[in-house]
């Protein structure tokens, strides 16, 4: 059965860093696309990050870019998300997703993605 478990999250100071991981059982990530979403009490699910198969291209929101590093090691069969300098509104739970995309949509989009990980909380917060 094909899952994404992410782990990694937690409360963090404002300013602080964290890093997100994304596990895939069940199949090989070297030919997927994976995306980082987040999605904020009463607001829409957002793209944050993306990374192409091959790790060679990586896409990132506005709101995170500088901040947010998107990378992958295939042999762990694992995806990261270093998060630096995270603000109050980067709290949210945080999502990724995989499809078979040699690259990445521009923006950062829901579909084409249909495997997803449960989710998990990043707050930032004193």
């Amino acid at each position: 059965q094909l899952q994404l478990v992410e782990s990694g999250g937690g409360l963090v100071q404002p300013g602080g860093s964290l890093t997100l991981s994304c596990a895939a059982s069940g199949f090989t990530l070297d030919y997927y696309g994976i995306g980082w979403f987040r999605q904020a009490p009463g607001k829409e699910r957002e793209g944050v990050a993306c990374i192409s198969s091959s790790g060679g291209s990586t896409n990132y929101a506005d709101s995170v870019k500088g901040r947010f590093t998107i990378s992958r090691d295939n042999a762990k069969n694992t995806v990261f998300l270093q998060m630096n300098s995270l603000k109050p509104e980067d709290t949210a739970t945080y999502y990724c997703a995989a499809e078979r995309l040699s690259g990445c949509p521009r923006p950062i989009s829901i579909p084409p993605f249909y495997h997803w990980g449960q989710g998990i909380q990043v707050t930032g917060s004193s």
